[in-house]
């Protein structure tokens, strides 16, 4: 079955840098087009940033410039990830992964917590 299993998030100071992980199995991932996804209790889950099978990227404004998702296409497993710099007390939430869209069920998120 699908398996979207994210690790890497943890409590940083502001300025500070994190890479998560995501751990996409159970279909061809690597012919889907990923994205990572961030939610906090007060808001809806909002998009962050994707990444096409031919690796061409996209990023939500609020992210340009500080987070870049690459991918690493294996056999029977796809690993994408978030490298993230300059952190902000708004990048504070929960980071999943899935395909674009959404359309898997939700894996259990990795929380980023950014400490001013």
């Amino acid at each position: 079955q699908v398996q979207l299993v994210e690790s890497g998030g943890d409590l940083v100071q502001v300025g500070g840098s994190l890479r998560l992980s995501c751990a996409a199995s159970g279909v061809p991932f690597d012919t889907r087009t990923m994205a990572w996804y961030r939610q906090t209790p007060e808001s809806a889950r909002e998009l962050v940033a994707f990444i096409t099978s031919g690796s061409h990227t996209n990023y939500a404004d609020f992210v340009k410039g500080r987070f870049t998702i690459s991918r690493d296409n294996r056999q029977n497993l796809v690993m994408v990830y978030l490298q993230m710099v300059s952190l902000k007390p708004e990048d504070t939430a929960v980071y999943y992964c899935n395909m674009y869209g959404g359309v898997y069920p939700w894996g259990q998120g990795t929380q980023v917590t950014v400490s001013s």
